[in-house]
């Protein structure tokens, strides 16, 4: 009898160091768990609010931020073409969500190497569809003489245009740069100053807003 009480008494002392040496083997899974857990929350916040963006500057500050606001400031300096289209492109539109305007309008771009001949006749054109066409006017020689309302203040920072030469394209490019500026601006229409409508605004705006 003492013999078997011994026996269980020494197997009892087996088994509880037995479950004190596991138990350290048991936890260690949880700790991994909790770990791998805390570095896909990293990775995860990292791809939502990318360092340096305006959502992680509001938190953190470090250069990378400084950089950003700095970029985002208004510059003091005229823009040079290549900071337009830049601008224009990674701002205006890369970052702009794909929203159907409420107001479309047609941009006519006036390419001209001076005062337009047939601004007159334009303005008539315009005259009672305001809020419903923008207008651009990029003047290669001498700074234009403007007769309509319509046209006063819209001439954009032009370049000499010699014709069939690259100049053309850089100040199309110019000219579209600034319309893409009005995310409401839907249709480009560009025009020469020897240009003049043939059908009233009505038909050219419904022409090109519902056939295209």
């Amino acid at each position: 009898m003492k013999t078997a009480r011994a026996w269980q008494s020494h197997l009892r002392d087996l088994l509880t160091m037995a479950g004190s040496r596991q138990r350290p083997h048991m936890k260690r899974p949880v700790w991994i768990m909790v770990l791998v857990s805390m570095v896909c929350l990293f990775l995860v916040a990292t791809y939502i609010y990318p360092l340096g963006s305006s959502a992680t500057c509001n938190f953190f500050t470090s250069r990378s931020c400084g950089i950003y606001r700095a970029e985002e400031s208004v510059p003091t300096r005229e823009l040079t073409d290549d900071e337009i289209y830049s601008r224009v492109v990674i701002r205006e539109i890369l970052k702009t969500p794909p929203l159907e305007s409420k107001n479309p309008k047609i941009a006519f771009l006036f390419l001209t190497p001076g005062s337009l001949p047939f601004e007159r006749l334009w303005h008539k054109f315009f005259q009672g569809h305001e809020g419903r066409f923008s207008v651009f006017v990029h003047a290669s020689r001498e700074k234009p003489v403007h007769v309509s309302p319509y046209f006063i203040g819209r001439d954009i920072r032009s370049d000499t245009v010699v014709w069939g030469k690259i100049s053309m394209v850089d100040a199309e490019r110019r000219l579209l740069a600034h319309a893409l500026r009005d995310p409401d601006n839907q249709h480009f229409v560009l025009l020469s100053d020897s240009c003049v409508p043939l059908h009233n605004f009505d038909y050219v705006y419904n022409y090109l807003m519902f056939t295209n």
